[in-house]
């Protein structure tokens, strides 16, 4: 899925200075939910994931990559992680 969305995704991104660093599925109390972790070279302030959330969402939907989840959380990538 990783590569996947990567793929889909990357190049849309990038005038934003993002690029996706992970995909991963996650349940919480049932729900279930597609992380896209995304990350820059930059700092990565709420309103450059607010607009990379109005390019991805829909990449996803056309894709039809949301059928089987609840939710979809585009984040950005937690300082720090490796």
């Amino acid at each position: 899925m990783k590569e996947k969305v990567k793929k889909l995704v990357d190049d849309n991104i990038k005038d934003l200075g993002l690029f996706v660093s992970d995909v991963y599925y996650s349940t919480e109390e049932g729900i279930k939910t597609l992380n896209v972790e995304l990350d820059s070279d930059e700092v990565i302030d709420v309103n450059r994931i607010t607009e990379a959330t109005k390019i991805i969402s829909p990449i996803m939907d056309d894709n039809n990559l949301c059928d089987d989840i609840d939710v979809l959380d585009i984040h950005s990538k937690e300082k720090g992680d490796e």
